[in-house]
């Protein structure tokens, strides 16, 4: 390895960073109307997101873990706890405050993940064969199914607890300004 390639991301953080970069511009998309969301624009970004959660859950966290001699990574609680609240906030159907939540806890979990101390550079260092096992395994992750929108009681409920444990309330609703409709 020579000293330029230590700047360089490796194939973990490559792979994962840019499924951030995809799944935002989904987001974007799916959201570029102000009055209302492109439904199935949104259902891609829901299927993926949760597709690269559950990557994260069953394949990332669990190898550092091993790696780390059976110590989780100290940001794994916070991770696990962002995931939750992203994953409850899929359930409901999105609204602008809804998406402006998701926006919000994406911006601050994808920093965590993407850092140069982070998960993904982290799993770039596992030794070579367990990283392209990993690697692999993550490219072979199967697309989620996902379920109908509920915005029973019970799930804003727990969208609510879900939210408050991870450090976050559902972000206010923007009041329109002086000369807005």
């Amino acid at each position: 390895m020579t000293a330029g390639d230590k700047d360089r991301p490796g194939p973990i953080t490559t792979l994962l960073a840019e499924d951030h970069r995809r799944l935002d511009r989904l987001l974007r998309s799916a959201s570029a109307a102000a009055d209302h969301v492109d439904q199935a624009v949104y259902d891609q970004f829901r299927a993926g997101l949760l597709r690269h959660i559950g990557m994260e859950e069953k394949l990332l966290l669990p190898a550092v873990q091993r790696w780390r001699g059976g110590e989780p990574l100290p940001i794994a609680a916070k991770l696990r706890l962002d995931h939750g609240a992203l994953a409850t906030l899929l359930m409901p159907t999105p609204t602008v405050q809804i998406l402006a939540t998701i926006r919000r806890i994406l911006s601050d979990h994808n920093r965590l993940e993407e850092g140069l101390e982070g998960l993904y550079a982290l799993c770039d260092r596992l030794p070579a064969a367990e990283m392209e096992s990993l690697l692999e395994a993550l490219q072979a992750a199967p697309s989620v199914r996902v379920m109908q929108h509920s915005d029973s009681p019970a799930v804003m409920k727990t969208l609510e607890g879900a939210l408050g444990r991870a450090g976050y309330c559902l972000e206010p609703i923007p009041t329109p300004t002086v000369g807005e409709s």
